[in-house]
């Protein structure tokens, strides 16, 4: 596939544009765990997912991370070329969930076609917003939601992007996308096996009762 396929906006592009990008974006092939972008002062360019996923999240002083969103296929992440955009003054790190390929566009390339191209403007301000919109519900959850209920809408989420209902996850790792200590995440995780919500076995979480945790999610 070649990157006209996954840009946005490529049609109403002008032709010099379309060289531009097509001339200066790299392909780049990454294994699970990558740590690909971390925070304002990173800025590697923009990504355009062609295979795989990515996990896009900010992380405490202490350490603790929380996820703010995830990319897959034909997804593009902005913050990774966060020099672009100079009013943003928050830290965001991007790695691989899964082995992925992608396309970076160098972030002074993408800022010049922003200037020239009113329709790849609208479409940057469109998705800033609703990553923005992404993470105001983000917060609203953390702030305003039990725990439970989280992890029930978590496990229900990843299910559906696993294509299956027995999760190769372990509890560190919903620890670190829920912004809360593996410790926590065990011991729901128990009482829901006890309410035979789940079924737990090392680095495996089995859903055994969908209704109840979509209940529990509301």
């Amino acid at each position: 596939m070649t990157i006209d396929q996954f840009f946005p906006v490529w049609d109403q592009l002008a032709p010099q544009q379309r060289e531009l990008i097509s001339a200066s974006a790299a392909s780049r092939t990454v294994s699970r765990g990558t740590l690909l972008h971390s925070g304002s002062a990173d800025c590697v360019g923009l990504f355009l997912v062609r295979a795989g996923q990515l996990r896009a999240f900010i992380l405490s002083d202490e350490g603790k991370e929380v996820t703010l969103y995830r990319l897959f296929s034909r997804d593009i992440c902005l913050f990774s070329g966060a020099c672009m955009f100079s009013q943003l003054s928050f830290d965001i790190h991007v790695e691989a969930e899964e082995d992925s390929l992608l396309w970076v566009v160098p972030p002074m390339v993408y800022q010049q076609l922003m200037e020239r191209s009113a329709p790849l403007a609208n479409f940057t301000n469109q998705l800033l917003s609703g990553r923005f919109s992404e993470v105001m519900w983000l917060l609203d959850q953390i702030l305003f939601r039990r725990f439970d209920s989280r992890l029930a809408a978590f496990l229900l989420e990843e299910s559906a992007i696993q294509g299956t209902d027995d999760l190769s996850i372990t509890h560190e790792r919903i620890a670190r996308h829920l912004g809360s200590a593996r410790e926590v995440v065990t011991r729901m995780l128990k009482y829901f096996q006890s309410e035979g919500m789940v079924s737990l076995s090392r680095g495996t979480v089995r859903l055994t009762d969908r209704a109840a945790l979509s209940a529990l999610a509301g």
